[in-house]
């Protein structure tokens, strides 16, 4: 299925690794042109080359999403090297594990700050540019919006607010015609998540428990999977498709995990 994304423009908040990774390459084997941002500026090169040496075509950004600034920097940097934007996703974020009992209030506004500010931010100065190429925006979220994890008030807080701006953002850019939706991961293996993993008194253990309650094929979700419905939103594939929260999790949110 062609999404007729050849020559259009997407930039992608966390594009070097992992989920953002795979959107990144996905949105290239499309033929979209990609602009990633993140801090990280060998990660960043290092996913450019990658696509350029597959034939497509990709910038970056080297930022620390965190400040308003920074992210004008970002649209800035897109439009005059590409003269457009058609389409934001806002994927960069840590759960950094700033609970209620183990955090602070400062701790608490950091966390806020690392895992939210960017998706507002970059919204609010790429909208001129997505209104006038008609773009859209999809938000990554997580399963902590939906379900809790427990000692991650920051990162949970973060995500719920991203569900809440996705209805609210698709209400007030209807007369744009742009559309706004969010894909929700549950349990997605990445470089992240296995460092994670790796830090748990039993690491294997830990994992074939986690993996016994996905519902779908007892597996957990590739990124490349994310990517996929992320990239068909960003098309006009998905033209009537808006303010909606889609789970991309083998049922782990919403089934009986006892199945």
């Amino acid at each position: 299925m062609d999404l007729n994304l050849a020559n259009k423009v997407f930039i992608v908040t966390g594009g070097a690794k992992g989920i953002g990774a795979a959107i990144s390459k996905t949105i290239s084997d499309e033929k979209g042109i990609v602009v990633i941002a993140g801090r990280n500026k060998a990660d960043n090169q290092a996913m450019v080359d990658e696509i350029v040496k597959s034939g497509g075509t990709a910038s970056y950004v080297t930022a620390e999403l965190g400040t308003a600034e920074a992210c004008r920097e970002v649209v800035d940097f897109t439009v005059e090297k590409y003269g457009q934007i058609d389409g934001l996703v806002n994927n960069a974020g840590i759960n950094d594990g700033v609970g209620l009992e183990n955090g602070s209030p400062e701790k608490f506004f950091q966390s806020l700050e690392k895992n939210l500010s960017h998706y507002y931010n970059l919204a609010h100065y790429a909208l001129p540019h997505l209104k006038k190429t008609k773009g859209n925006i999809v938000n990554i979220g997580s399963k902590v919006a939906v379900t809790g994890q427990g000692r991650t008030s920051g990162y949970a807080a973060s995500k719920g607010a991203v569900n809440a701006l996705t209805r609210e953002w698709a209400v007030e850019l209807l007369p744009y015609a742009i559309r706004v939706n969010t894909v929700l991961p549950a349990e997605v293996w990445t470089p992240l998540y296995e460092n994670w993993i790796k830090t748990l008194p039993n690491p294997e253990e830990k994992l074939a428990q986690i993996v016994a309650k996905i519902p779908l094929e007892k597996r957990m979700t590739t990124s490349e999977e994310i990517a996929d419905m992320t990239v068909f939103l960003l098309s006009s594939r998905s033209s009537h498709t808006t303010g909606q929260i889609i789970f991309v999790d083998g049922g782990y949110s919403h089934l009986d995990r006892s199945i």
